[in-house]
């Protein structure tokens, strides 16, 4: 394995850093502490600098002007579009929103897509900004996929390849523990706590569903992502003292996992008049997640049979939820919950979670105290992307994928000025059992 030289193929400005606002503690409190907020220095009220909001004015101002326009926002839930179950050899994983893509034949039904499908069926579906979609499919393509046909699968991988003579793995996201699937889901069990990522825990599904319970009216219920963002806290929590295998990775942990929070309500919630961001009730959330039942006692849950509701509207054209939108709400959350940007795990018992020194884990190019300022966590992000491990000899084959997925990453990395990176320390993160865990390719 090497890593694939971004500067070759991303080639960014290198400039200063944007002035600091707030320091962040690195680790996180004594794992017994039950309020891990209570001893960071960032309060939980705090709002992004007023010059975050100026980097991305057009993405802000934008997004305020946005209405609703059912033709256009309407998704088919009917003819080549109704609901199809998955048969035997069809592929479903822990992603339910691509579960539903493939159930009414948005991507391929037997599970299997290559990039170009995701990206365009993720923004008809849902409205997923393109340039979003792109970084998903090729980072799920490169380390979980079919390099070759630019694909991969959203349950178990096809292993039955082989490139140059040498057998490979395609991992597939069932397959993608740390890579792509995380610990602390909404509703997946974790890994090495359940011993299945891939079903949702109707354990974990009521206590989601049960955060609305207070609300008597249906017309009001709404998981909205303060709520979901508050599930997140209690899911990582939950994690640290009951998964002695625990890990929160660079990149899983800090992308992966909040994106599993933010894409429920930004994606699933349905849209409308009264609503054009979106309002996510009992009804929508029960047929996302596959979840039959009137009460939460009777809840019935049948794998792979996730469905896009009838009468769902989807984000409306312009209202893309993108790598911005994306970013600049990851910032806004990690601001409250500093904790959530902790790399490192338990060390084999639970309640025992040790943090890792961000400038040892990124050659001193990103450290803790600054990574909350102006774009520095946008960067980090998006440069772990760039940085991306290829299997010696593949570099030729994958140049295209890459290519495009530069013209989508340049402009940002220039605009914010972000550093050059040659990629994670891999090796200061051995020490963690559960990492040791994370599905990697062979090469």
């Amino acid at each position: 394995m090497k890593l694939f030289p971004y500067s070759t193929i991303l080639p960014v400005l290198a400039g200063r850093l944007v002035t600091a606002i707030c320091p962040m503690a690195h680790t996180l409190l004594s794992p017994s502490a039950r309020n891990m907020n209570e001893s960071l220095i960032i309060p939980p009220d705090t709002n992004p600098p007023s010059h975050f909001y100026q980097t991305h004015q057009a993405t802000t101002q934008k997004r305020g002007i946005i209405g609703f326009d059912a033709a256009s926002q309407h998704v088919s839930t009917t003819g080549q579009h109704a609901f199809v179950p998955p048969g035997p050899d069809d592929r479903r994983g822990p992603c339910p929103g691509l579960n539903a893509m493939a159930n009414h034949g948005y991507i391929p039904h037997n599970g299997f897509a290559t990039i170009d499908e995701f990206v365009q069926g993720t923004h008809e579906v849902f409205g997923m900004g393109q340039d979003l979609a792109l970084v998903l499919s090729v980072y799920g393509t490169v380390l979980d996929g079919d390099i070759l046909s630019a694909s991969f699968s959203i349950g178990k991988g096809d292993n039955t390849f082989s490139i140059f003579g040498s057998p490979t793995s395609q991992n597939g996201l069932t397959d993608s523990h740390n890579n792509y699937e995380t610990d602390a889901s909404p509703t997946r069990g974790d890994l090495d706590q359940y011993g299945d990522n891939t079903h949702i825990q109707l354990s974990l599904f009521r206590e989601l569903y049960n955060l609305q319970s207070h609300i008597s009216d249906p017309s009001q219920v709404n998981y909205d992502i303060d709520l979901l963002t508050a599930f997140r806290v209690t899911r990582f929590q939950q994690s640290i003292e009951q998964n002695p295998l625990f890990f929160n990775g660079a990149f899983s942990g800090i992308a992966v996992q909040p994106a599993a929070y933010q894409f429920i309500f930004r994606y699933m919630a349905n849209k409308s008049e009264e609503y054009p961001e979106g309002r996510l009730d009992r009804e929508v959330l029960k047929s996302f997640f596959a979840v039959r039942g009137e009460e939460e006692g009777d809840f019935v849950y049948t794998p792979g049979h996730e469905r896009i509701p009838d009468n769902w509207y989807k984000r409306a054209p312009g209202d893309e939820y993108g790598l911005v939108p994306f970013i600049i709400e990851l910032n806004t959350i990690a601001l409250a919950h500093p904790e959530f940007l902790s790399i490192g795990g338990n060390t084999g018992r639970v309640n025992t979670f040790t943090g890792v020194d961000l400038g040892d884990l990124t050659g001193g190019v990103f450290d803790s105290t600054t990574l909350l300022e102006g774009n520095n966590l946008g960067c980090f992000v998006l440069l772990q992307v760039a940085a991306m491990a290829i299997p010696s000899g593949l570099e030729g084959i994958v140049e295209g994928v890459f290519g495009r997925l530069s013209e989508v990453l340049n402009p940002l990395l220039a605009r914010w000025e972000c550093p050059r990176f040659g990629g994670i320390n891999e090796a200061l993160l051995e020490r963690f059992p559960g990492y040791s865990r994370h599905s990697v390719r062979n090469g």
